[in-house]
């Protein structure tokens, strides 16, 4: 009964989580949700593409249960890193919707199984794993790039938040500008505080 209940929360978890990576993309243009916004050119289409790709193992090839469209090796050094962005060819629509086809294969895997199923991770220094391993490294993978993601976001428009409900709402410049002020003197300050040797 309580690995049901724990199977049930993380799982719906993770639904809100694959949620949120794809509202991080509305009403963005095209050059928005593929530009790089980091050093390392860490972009918001890339990170839902990369997120489908290892989803679609962890619960795929993991539990003998193959994600049914073809996969690049996990094991290809070649091509390492090419699922952190997207290519000119690659659409939004193509790249959601294989999301969502990952999220309905995951779903049926997490459903078949029990949180005690085995399973076998062979780029893991401990290969042998159980479902809830698994569940609880996803939904942590997701989440994390899901504040990757919010990050990115408020770069390009100031918006943050879960949901289109739960978003921030955008202020105006002047009140934005002396917030981050306030903060960037405070921060002056400490330093300021730390170079004299004074708390």
């Amino acid at each position: 009964m309580a690995d049901d209940f724990a199977k049930d929360y993380l799982h719906r978890d993770l639904r809100e989580m694959r949620e949120v990576m794809l509202w991080k993309l509305d009403g963005l243009s095209e050059y928005d949700i593929r530009r790089p916004l980091t050093s390392t050119g860490t972009n918001l289409l890339g990170l839902v593409k990369h997120l489908s790709l290892w989803e679609s193992r962890y619960f795929g090839e993991v539990f003998g249960r193959p994600f049914p469209e073809p996969l690049p090796r996990w094991d290809d050094d070649a091509g390492q890193g090419a699922d952190l962005w997207v290519t000119e060819y690659e659409t939004r629509e193509e790249i959601i919707a294989r999301y969502r086809r990952v999220w309905e294969h995951s779903d049926a895997t997490i459903t078949a199984l029990t949180l005690d199923s085995p399973g076998h991770v062979p780029w893991w220094p401990r290969p042998d794993v159980k479902l809830f391993n698994i569940l609880i490294h996803l939904l942590t993978e997701t989440s994390r790039h899901a504040g990757h993601a919010d990050i990115l976001r408020e770069q390009l428009d100031d918006s943050t938040g879960t949901t289109a409900e739960y978003a921030t709402a955008q202020h105006d410049a002047a009140s934005r500008d002396a917030h981050r002020a306030a903060i960037e003197r405070a921060a002056n300050a400490a330093a300021a505080a730390a170079a004299t040797g004074k708390d």
